[in-house]
């Protein structure tokens, strides 16, 4: 990162230089999309192999291969698995069309390869971080049952990323709705296949709650804190699942947007996420220990107040 330039009051200085690499920072989340979208319809993995194409691949693969299982099995098809591997591709790159469903999927993979990384680096639990562990043992019913809940959820990812899939249970609602309506298109306007996407539909609705899936799971766990939550924006204590879901709702921003601030093109977004959730310079410090050890962060940041910080996130062009 960048160091400020002596000039000016501390304040204005720290606020300059973080609106500056946030600018830089938003021009390459913009350029993700196209070039993941390139990436996905490559055929050639020898040279696109990277682990993070692969499992954004595999996940719009599993969820069309399960919107199609469930077309199969309401057309009263003999073979549903077999359909489904005949026609999820295609399925599959209408939903990569998406930038929405996309930017979901590529930051569930960074979350996940952050989480083995932290594993590596810090031996950090990957489902059962201390945190969590406090929680479960908690003397409260609903609080432990919640918890222990959440630790079922983080269990399942794991072992669904490293399978490259994704349950369509585990959408937020607005994507599983927009799943639901692609699968609708794709079927087209012929009356008979219209309705058995119909009667799809409604039966993968009547099997979805988005509060009891994982993502619902972390919101209930932080929100039943209250003011504790802040203990999950120490990673090495809340494992990567809840701070960066503690990340996202102290700093008033999507999941996604939490997500990519922890990767290397971000570090000005990290620095004012945190800055906006109430951490002080040393805690943010703490957190780059964890997650970017190599980096120095800017002079000047206690002068930098959560309010400007939310703001800046929110509006680049805000400030003092």
């Amino acid at each position: 990162m960048a160091q400020p330039a002596p000039s000016g009051s501390a304040q204005s200085a720290i606020e300059a230089l973080l609106k500056e690499d946030l600018a830089a920072a938003d021009a390459v989340m913009a350029n993700n999309g196209p070039i993941l979208r390139h990436l996905l319809r490559s055929d050639d993995n020898s040279i696109f192999s990277d682990e993070i194409i692969a499992r954004v691949r595999g996940m719009f693969q599993d969820i069309a291969r399960q919107l199609i299982i469930a077309l199969a099995e309401a057309a009263g098809h003999s073979d549903p698995q077999g359909w489904a591997h005949n026609a999820a591709d295609e399925l599959a790159d209408l939903l990569a069309e998406q930038p929405a469903f996309l930017a979901h999927l590529h930051t569930l993979s960074l979350e996940w390869q952050l989480t083995e990384r932290l594993q590596g680096r810090l031996t950090l639990d990957p489902v059962l971080p201390p945190l969590l562990q406090a929680r479960i043992a908690a003397a409260e019913p609903d609080v432990a049952a919640t918890a222990m809940n959440l630790l079922a959820a983080q269990a399942r990812f794991g072992q669904a990323q490293r399978r490259m899939q994704l349950p369509l249970v585990e959408l937020p609602a607005m994507l599983f709705h927009d799943a639901l309506m692609t699968m609708r298109g794709f079927v087209g306007e012929d009356a008979g296949a219209d309705g058995y996407a119909l009667v799809a539909e409604r039966t993968l609705r009547a099997r979805f709650d988005e509060e009891r899936g994982r993502l619902g799971l972390l919101r209930r766990v932080l929100g039943a804190m209250g003011g504790d939550a802040a203990q999950a924006l120490a990673i090495e204590n809340g494992g990567a699942a809840l701070f960066l879901s503690a990340l996202a709702m102290g700093s008033g921003q999507p999941r996604e947007a939490a997500i990519m601030a922890t990767t290397e093109t971000q570090f000005a977004r990290l620095v004012l996420s945190l800055s906006a959730c109430g951490l002080k310079t040393e805690a943010i410090a703490a957190q780059f220990m964890a997650l970017h050890p190599d980096i120095t962060l800017p002079e000047g940041l206690a002068a930098l107040r959560p309010d400007i910080a939310a703001a800046i996130l929110s509006d680049p062009g805000a400030g003092g």
